[in-house]
């Protein structure tokens, strides 16, 4: 199950991934950033069937009516501890947890940890991450296993980890943005993609700056297609909101239409035509090395864990506003890539945790995971949760303006 645009996208490539012989159903439980139609279609791009999207109370219903082995609960932090620790208690035969993140996680968080504590495997996607989760695991105690998988949406090119395409360091003329008739199956690579991310940079010029580089890099550059890939349209949700919405920031600045395009749908179909990507920190920069698309990962707003790109030290893709003007993209350091999340794939254990897991499950002998937030101190938090994934979102967002109205009422009246 899932509870937004991009932890959906990650569960159906994930359960892609899964022994032969597993039956898998894949849900959307229902959140104030439940995606959209559009969005849910975007993120299973070649399912059969779109997920149906389910109240906290039919998401029970179905779990007992399938009796799963394992629940993937590729959710927020908040909703994937309310639903482990009370929504999905006690189902009988007790389900394996798993649960994971959906992109970088560099640098591991405490709060991530805390709040997938009650889960029997957390799968990450880098040596470098299981080696962080692992210690934060170690310090604060609860939790189960940790377990290695390949991002699953990454295609790496054949005999190397990485695509051939992803070798070296070559700058400016190197990149395919010089060679826009270069071409796939799916045509020309006249596209330069810019991957947008809801919480960097934060500041609303930041963000205006970056859409002037693009413009410019349009401007000198009529023979590409400069796109700029939105995680949702102004009126859909996701998975953090987005305070300073780059398509209307482009209305605002009084862009010429044609200038520069803005697009939803899926990040791969866009990289199919791409001679250039450039983002802030959006995992979506690793699609582009498996797909042998030079990049550019912007630092002008500087490296840091706020910025969500101190994992890209070292890649040799950071570069700046100005590269991007003048179109020049960026092919990673393959030593970097094998270090972060271009790992073999015999390094890939979590379907053995996995099955292990289930089969200890199944035998009665799998102690349930510790959780370290069934204390009393998160009481008023979980209850907070519970209303995330019980009360339609409608009626929870007009209960929040309500009570930001009495709280502007009373302290005037003080």
């Amino acid at each position: 199950m899932a509870d937004s645009d991009s932890y959906l996208k990650w569960a159906a490539c994930l359960l892609g991934g899964l022994p032969g012989g597993c039956t898998a159903e894949l849900a959307v439980i229902r959140t104030p950033i439940t995606p959209s139609p559009a969005q849910i279609r975007a993120a299973v791009s070649g399912a059969a069937a779109d997920p149906p999207v389910l109240s906290a109370r039919a998401l029970r219903r179905a779990a007992e009516r399938f009796r799963p082995d394992a629940v993937l609960v590729a959710c927020t932090g908040p909703v994937v501890d309310i639903l482990t620790a009370e929504v999905l208690a006690g189902l009988s035969p007790r389900p394996v947890f798993v649960s994971g993140l959906p992109g970088i996680s560099i640098p591991a968080t405490e709060k991530a940890w805390l709040f997938r504590s009650g889960c029997d495997l957390f799968v990450l996607h880098s040596g470098r991450e299981v080696e962080e989760f692992t210690e934060i695991g170690r310090r604060l105690g609860g939790g189960g296993e940790v377990g290695l998988a390949r991002l699953p949406f990454l295609r790496p090119g054949p005999g190397t980890g990485i695509g051939a395409g992803a070798r070296g360091g070559a700058r400016g003329g190197g990149g395919a943005a010089d060679d826009p008739g270069a071409g796939t199956a799916a045509g020309p690579r006249k596209r330069v993609v810019f991957a947008t991310q809801a919480k960097v940079p934060r500041r609303r010029e930041e963000r205006e700056r970056i859409l002037l580089a693009l413009a410019d890099l349009a401007g000198r550059r009529p023979d590409l297609d400069v796109v700029v890939k939105l995680r949702a349209l102004a009126d859909e949700r996701q998975t953090h909101n987005e305070r300073h919405h780059y398509q209307r920031l482009w209305q605002d600045l009084g862009g010429r239409p044609g200038v520069l395009r803005f697009e939803g749908g899926p990040m791969h179909e866009h990289l199919a035509r791409a001679a250039g990507f450039v983002t802030v920190s959006s995992t979506a920069a690793l699609e582009a090395i498996a797909q042998q698309v030079p990049l550019l990962v912007l630092s002008d707003f500087g490296v840091s864990a706020e910025m969500i790109n101190i994992v890209f030290e070292g890649s040799g893709l950071l570069g700046t506003l100005d590269d991007l003007a003048e179109g020049s993209f960026r092919t990673p350091d393959e030593s970097w890539c094998a270090a972060n999340y271009f790992h073999g794939g015999d390094q890939e254990d979590w379907t053995a945790r996995l099955v292990s897991l289930v089969g200890r499950a199944r035998s009665g002998s799998l102690a349930p995971a510790v959780s370290l937030l069934d204390g009393p101190q998160y009481a008023a938090a979980r209850r907070r949760a519970r209303l995330r994934v019980e009360v339609p979102p409608n009626v929870l967002r007009a209960g929040y303006r309500a009570k930001r109205r009495m709280r502007r009422y009373l302290r005037a009246l003080g």
